[in-house]
């Protein structure tokens, strides 16, 4: 019987040291090679604003092996928000509206990654709505509304692009060109 209880409590106490450590290392994320803010911000329903607020990140690099707060500090009066897959909410306030010169690419094409500046990997997600923008006009990682093309998010950035033009992401060159160039209105959402 004393034996029992012996490993009774044995399996109790690892099992709950167990699970005190996996909740303690919730609170954290080790970057992984290939991440970017975006993808640590979707797989911890964490926005990238935050992400960069509670870690003091002046700019959206990152290094492999280093360790991001992905919970909100107890000190801290900055607000969780979760983020959404690509597509947001239509109950989102737009925060600002520019007008844009809009065209659009695909990465099938020779010689084409298919990743986005922010890591997205356009190839194996074809369906993601993503726009290339110039972050001095609509910052890396926020959510927009582009006028014709639907909610997506700004993950890529091009050297084509300047000031108030931005490229829609199509997952075939015939949809692309379909599109051409035209004058859009981007909500940049909340």
């Amino acid at each position: 019987m004393k034996k029992f209880l012996t490993t009774i409590s044995l399996a109790a106490f690892l099992l709950l040291a167990h699970n005190s450590g996996a909740s303690a290392a919730s609170n954290t994320y080790t970057v992984k090679k290939g991440d970017s803010l975006y993808k640590i911000a979707r797989t911890t329903h964490v926005s990238i604003v935050n992400l960069k607020k509670w870690n003091n990140l002046k700019s959206d690099l990152i290094h492999p092996n280093q360790k991001l707060k992905v919970t909100k500090p107890a000190a801290s009066k900055v607000t969780a928000t979760k983020t959404s897959k690509v597509t947001t909410k239509k109950s989102q306030k737009a925060v600002k509206v520019i007008t844009v010169s809009a065209s659009a690419y695909t990465v099938n094409c020779a010689g084409c990654s298919g990743k986005t500046y922010t890591g997205l990997n356009l190839k194996k997600n074809p369906n993601l709505k993503v726009i290339s923008v110039d972050p001095k006009v609509i910052p890396l990682g926020s959510k927009v509304y582009v006028e014709g093309y639907g909610y997506a998010v700004a993950a890529d950035k091009g050297s084509a692009i300047k000031g108030k033009e931005i490229d829609v992401f199509m997952p075939s060159y015939k949809k692309a060109i379909q599109w051409g160039r035209k004058t859009v209105k981007v909500k940049i959402l909340k």
